[in-house]
């Protein structure tokens, strides 16, 4: 039994969703590798997503206030 093609479908899935985030962060002002951390078994799209969501965002506009 060769596992070859399950490794093709994880490969290509985590291709199809590090693109966009990938994306994200490059318009938040992060550097888009971060994406890699899809490919982290688990936890990889917690941490992208508390990263977005508590870190402020380099290209945010300052506007006096912080939340």
């Amino acid at each position: 039994m060769l596992m070859l093609p399950n490794i093709f479908q994880i490969v290509i899935t985590g291709l199809l969703i590090l693109v966009p985030i990938a994306m994200i962060y490059k318009k938040a002002g992060f550097n888009p590798m971060w994406g890699a951390l899809v490919f982290l078994p688990g936890f990889g799209i917690l941490l992208i997503f508390l990263q977005l969501a508590l870190l402020p965002w380099p290209n945010q506009k300052q506007s006096g206030r912080e939340f």
